[in-house]
């Protein structure tokens, strides 16, 4: 006689003319699957979705011979756009008066203001950049730099918006509400950052936090010379954001203990009511000793 294979069958079959459906064990069943899809589709909404992560570490990431871009837009409503005009100096000796390069002025408020842009590229060194009236061919009586900042960007930004992180900290700041003739200073850090998506595709960015104060500033000559001023220095830490997915073993690993502790749990329910009312039955019939 031959070895039977159906000997090693650890899951046994019950003929179905030997089991008994009960509604407990139907309602059971379908909050069981229920649930269980929920599950498995929140688990493959996570699998599917990259989980962005963090961490830092010693370097400024790129060709320090490259320069950084940047980006600058802001409303000048109380300056005339013919006065308005972008320094750029920094610690390579560079000194860029009036830079004219991509700029674009746009008067605003019946031609008594301007909404200054620029794109334009610095060193990776400490330097500054700052919108005056220095390049202007006639200084106006009065000098009002108040201001409102739309948007100071340096570098690409993600894809994707990362809790946390300041791009662009000083957008939409107001200040309208200082006296003339005053400069204003923005002395900013920036901070290289690395965005890497789950393909490996890298895009280099810089965050930066910053610290304002205001103050009169004089020429040799006595006179007043304000701006807005944005003082920059570069943070030797890079902070690297990466896309992380979870391995798919763990997808399926977590997909079968959803699945088989659901059942077993259900079954446990199902199981322990089902001895209870089998047991109420007896004691309504007298039966239970």
């Amino acid at each position: 006689m031959g070895f039977d294979v159906k000997r090693l069958d650890i899951y046994r079959k019950v003929p179905k003319d030997l089991t008994q459906p009960t509604l407990t064990g139907a309602v059971i069943s379908v909050c069981c699957c229920s649930f269980m899809v929920l599950l498995l589709v929140c688990e493959l909404w996570y699998f599917v979705s990259p989980e962005v992560v963090s961490d830092l570490f010693v370097d400024n990431p790129g060709n320090h011979s490259e320069r950084i871009q940047v980006y600058v837009k802001i409303s000048l409503p109380r300056l005339k756009c013919e006065y308005v005009g972008l320094d750029i100096q920094d610690d390579q000796g560079r000194h860029e008066v009036g830079f004219v390069d991509n700029t674009v002025k746009t008067p605003i408020m019946e031609a008594n203001g301007c909404l200054f842009e620029a794109n334009f590229q610095i060193n990776k060194v400490p330097g500054n950049f700052h919108v005056s009236t220095h390049s202007a061919e006639e200084q106006p009586d009065e000098i009002d730099f108040a201001h409102v900042i739309h948007e100071v960007r340096f570098g690409r930004l993600p894809r994707v918006d990362i809790p946390d992180a300041s791009f662009n900290p000083l957008a939409d700041r107001v200040v309208l509400d200082k006296s003339t003739m005053e400069s204003h200073d923005y002395v900013m850090k920036i901070v290289p950052t690395v965005y890497e998506d789950i393909a490996g595709d890298k895009i280099v960015s810089y965050q930066y936090t910053y610290a304002y104060k205001t103050y009169m500033s004089f020429s040799p000559m006595g006179r007043f010379i304000p701006a807005i001023w944005f003082k920059y220095d570069l943070n030797p830490i890079t902070v690297r954001y990466h896309e992380k997915r979870p391995p798919f073993y763990t997808f399926i690993t977590t997909v079968c203990a959803i699945v088989g502790g659901t059942f077993t749990v259900a079954g446990i329910i199902d199981s322990a009511i089902f001895t209870a009312s089998e047991m109420f039955k007896k004691f309504e019939l007298g039966k239970l000793t």
